[in-house]
């Protein structure tokens, strides 16, 4: 057991120096060499953890998402915020605002690492589908919405925007903002409530 320990912390601390030097450095100019000698470390010791360093930027992403996945259900618990209110948080959790998530990000969004990229708008969408499905039976029994598929509609506006305003989307500043009307205009009617509620809420969002 204190050896299981032991490997732990050494994993977290690779992690934990990988993200410094990644946020620093750029995780182009970053090399397996730097965290090893940054952390003063056997080569065999961080390979006996990850078998390269696009596994380590693999596990940094993982701790991101679990960190925002997390931080949305915090959000959505507290029911002395309003559920309006609730949804919006919870989608903005999962915005990354820190120099490592941003740099991580970058690494995401190239276009080698399209994979990648895949992998974290599936873990993503799995993680915040089931948060804002609670969201909605919450709303339903509240008469805010009224959608009987609440899994479902949350999978679908969920996908839907995560593919449409991916920063990898190019549009201009008017197709992005019909863009945005129209999806408040169908995710009204997917979640089943009145015109111009989700208007306000949704462009919280889109100015965060």
């Amino acid at each position: 057991m204190r050896h299981e320990k032991r490997g732990d912390a050494r994993k977290k601390e690779i992690l934990d120096t990988a993200e410094q030097l990644f946020a620093a450095n750029g995780f182009d100019n970053t090399s397996t060499n730097d965290i090893i000698n940054a952390i003063g470390i056997a080569r065999g010791t961080l390979y006996h953890h990850f078998t390269s360093k696009e596994d380590i930027l693999d596990s940094v992403i993982d701790r991101i998402n679990n960190t925002m996945m997390s931080d949305a259900k915090k959000i959505t618990e507290d029911r002395q915020i309003p559920l309006l209110d609730r949804l919006t948080g919870s989608i903005c959790a999962l915005n990354v605002d820190s120099g490592i998530g941003e740099e991580v990000m970058i690494q995401v969004h190239k276009p080698q690492n399209a994979l990648l990229h895949q992998k974290m708008q599936e873990k993503l969408i799995s993680g915040i589908v089931p948060i804002i499905a609670d969201l909605i039976e919450e709303g339903n029994r509240e008469g805010i919405f009224h959608s009987p598929y609440p899994k479902e509609a949350a999978e679908m506006v969920m996908i839907y925007s995560n593919i449409a305003f991916d920063d990898l989307a190019v549009m201009s500043p008017e197709e992005k903002t019909q863009k945005i009307q129209a999806f408040i205009c169908h995710a009204e009617r997917i979640m089943g409530t009145a015109e111009g509620t989700l208007q306000e809420p949704i462009m919280r969002i889109f100015s965060k």
